[in-house]
């Protein structure tokens, strides 16, 4: 499906989603988690409408259906979930542009015909006083010549596309978001990280060695205004991994409550805990996704507490179910171990949980 075409039902892009989910996702989750990058599933997903289709004109598709997508996903495999989460954060970059140069591109993404990811790690950071810009722009005719380093670019293969953020050196120097292509002259990309989980999210470390990066590829010129446009969707969908793992933890704790019930009973968090927090979740999720372009403080605070809250309740919740579950998933192949390896990625994931917490700290109480 061209990711120019309109989805009257979003109900048909889910249900397909789900199937690849159970069918071609389920048996290699394993392999994923160990290195496996799963390329033709998010080219597959891509296909059903999962990618950007909350932004092409006429589309039923909202951005709570993009974002249950992700959480359908999720319940089988954060890498991929995470994956998703990257390549949609790009359509959303360039969506959100007011640069009509990348529409093709926007397209390509949002079909899953090139697979994309978001290199805003530092600068969400730098943002936040946590870090210093890492990539420097100087201006030339037609564009700009960047230098400098990301160490953590996901979901990008050697011919893959990501939205970076640059700072000029001019005097008044400013912050410039665009996006660069992995396969142009003055970029290399290296592929060194070995996690505890998430192997398999092609996760690059990316060198910026004058890579010329031309005015049709510029997001945002400055930034100011169009981050605070951008950011909320950036966050919300991130939310999507937490509830696709705080559902697998409960399924996991019910699992076993035939053979383990009479005993786990006595455990202090139980899967109805869970639920509940679940739905508070989903019900808080669903009512912000409706307004994603909101710039307000008080909006943006509600965003923020939600992605702090239900990151720690992913990871509390696997953790449960690890409790729950015992010696079976203790073992190498079960599945508490990797949901609970997977669940501090959300943690700890830019913006990770102390960072969430600062951000609530240094945004006005209003």
């Amino acid at each position: 499906m061209p990711a120019t075409a309109v989805l009257e039902d979003p109900s048909t892009m889910l249900a397909d989603v789900a199937a690849i989910a159970a069918t071609e996702l389920c048996p290699r989750v394993r392999e994923i988690d160990e290195g496996a990058y799963p390329e033709d599933i998010m080219r597959a997903l891509g296909a059903t409408g999962a990618f950007g289709a909350a932004y092409v004109d006429g589309n039923a598709v909202t951005l709570t259906d993009t974002i249950e997508a992700i959480s359908t996903v999720a319940e089988h495999c954060i890498s991929t979930a995470f994956c998703m989460w990257c390549q949609n954060a790009l359509a959303w970059y360039i969506g959100s542009s007011e640069n009509k140069a990348l529409a093709p591109l926007g397209a390509k993404v949002g079909a899953g015909e090139v697979l994309g990811g978001t290199g805003l790690s530092n600068p969400m950071k730098t943002f936040f006083g946590i870090e210093k810009m890492r990539l420097k722009g100087t201006r030339v005719d037609g564009g700009y010549l960047v230098k400098g380093a990301l160490p953590w670019v996901s979901n990008v293969g050697e011919d893959g596309f990501f939205g970076m953020v640059f700072e000029t050196t001019d005097e008044a120097p400013k912050r410039i978001m665009a996006v660069a292509d992995c396969a142009q002259e003055g970029i290399k990309t290296v592929l060194d990280h070995d996690f505890m989980a998430l192997g398999g999210t092609a996760t690059r470390s990316i060198q910026f060695r004058n890579a010329f990066i031309p005015d049709e590829m510029i997001l945002a010129d400055p930034i100011d205004g169009y981050l605070q446009k951008i950011r909320p969707g950036f966050v919300l969908m991130q939310c999507g991994m937490a509830i696709g793992m705080i559902r697998s933890s409960i399924a996991l704790m019910r699992q076993v409550d035939g053979q383990l019930g009479h005993v786990n009973k006595y455990l202090e968090e139980q899967p109805e805990d869970f639920e509940k927090i679940l739905a508070d979740a989903e019900a808080e999720l669903a009512a912000l996704a409706l307004t994603p372009y909101d710039t307000s403080i008080p909006y943006f605070r509600r965003v923020v507490t939600l992605r702090l809250k239900g990151g720690e309740a992913a990871m509390k919740a696997a953790h449960a179910a690890m409790l729950h579950q015992g010696a079976r998933g203790y073992v190498s192949g079960g599945a508490a171990q990797r949901r609970l390896r997977e669940a501090y990625f959300i943690g700890i994931v830019t913006p990770a949980t102390k960072q969430l917490r600062k951000m609530l700290h240094d945004l006005p109480q209003v």
